[in-house]
């Protein structure tokens, strides 16, 4: 991976790290500032939502390595998986949700890392997934009660699904689930040491630091937001232009702007349906998670399938 790559995002983990303690301070502080669940939409539909606006462009991509002509063809698969996704949740929510969390603590390992490794064997899979797994355990871990909330609002009213959670907590699962994510950490600092893995642990008490000061929606948000999707925009970018990073940032606007307004108008016509049936926060918390569930399994198949047939 390019030194230069590499060292844009030191810099950006670093100033993520400044600013989460700063922001954490702040919202804590002042005990009546409530962040809306409806800021947190917004964020996650702009600057989220934009880090795989270029999915098009990659699925054109794919096409061409695999010989196929017709890019109607992946339009239908993309919004045909991100339907199935919605299906499938609205009939096992349960399930749905514990897939989703598997394979977003693998998503998020290996995207927020992968610029620091050229590993790619099944240890490092693993190394990955647990890292990645902080980001989902956090929450619960320092909001056990505010978590168990969201869960329900997601449609989920599994009675074995919430008596396994309430296992997990009593006896300490959190914990050693927790001290393995961090092993992880460490481990992939160490190995090949080099100074610029400090990113990693920039990254690791940043997680820490939101997700015990803030609710687990914005401290998600956050997260997700300026950790994770600039992190993956920055790649975009650099990917586009190599030399001119400015150039790059210009292009990636362009070419992110159509289809993040279009993913955001139908999220917005979704939340207005779902307001008919559910309050407003209680549609927001929907939207954003089973929206990003949707979403988030075919950008992560694209990613693999591009990834493979260029090798």
């Amino acid at each position: 991976m390019s030194k230069r790559l590499t060292g844009i995002n030191f810099n950006h983990s670093f100033i993520f790290f400044l600013s989460s303690i700063i922001i954490s301070l702040i919202i804590y502080k002042i005990n009546n500032l409530i962040i809306s669940p409806l800021v947190c939409l917004l964020l996650i539909l702009t600057i989220g939502v934009s880090h795989g606006s270029l999915d098009h462009i990659k699925g054109k991509k794919l096409l061409k390595i695999i010989n196929i002509r017709e890019t109607y063809i992946f339009y239908l698969t993309y919004v045909a998986l991100a339907t199935l996704v919605l299906i499938i949740w609205i009939l096992a929510p349960s399930i749905s949700l514990i897939i989703f969390l598997i394979v977003a603590s693998f998503h998020f390992g290996k995207e927020d890392t992968q610029f620091l490794i050229d590993e790619n064997s099944s240890f490092y899979q693993l190394l990955f997934f647990l890292k990645g797994l902080l980001i989902i355990l956090a929450p619960a871990f320092f909001h056990f009660n505010e978590t168990i909330t969201i869960f329900k609002y997601l449609l989920i009213d599994n009675e074995f699904f919430y008596s396994a959670l309430e296992f997990i907590e009593v006896n300490k699962i959190l914990y050693i689930s927790i001290i393995l994510s961090t092993l992880s950490y460490i481990y992939l600092f160490l190995k090949n040491f080099k100074i610029q893995k400090i990113t990693i642990f920039f990254d690791y008490f940043s997680i820490l630091i939101l997700n015990y000061f803030l609710s687990p929606l914005v401290a998600f948000t956050i997260y997700f937001c300026f950790l994770h999707s600039i992190r993956h925009s920055i790649s975009l970018i650099y990917e586009i232009d190599k030399i001119n990073f400015e150039n790059g940032l210009k292009i990636f606007v362009k070419k992110a702007l159509p289809l993040t307004i279009l993913t955001g108008i139908f999220c917005l016509i979704g939340l207005y349906l779902l307001n008919n049936n559910y309050d407003l926060n209680d549609s927001i918390l929907k939207m954003i998670f089973i929206g990003l569930a949707s979403l988030t399994f075919p950008h992560i198949l694209l990613e693999y399938f591009l990834e493979k047939n260029e090798k």
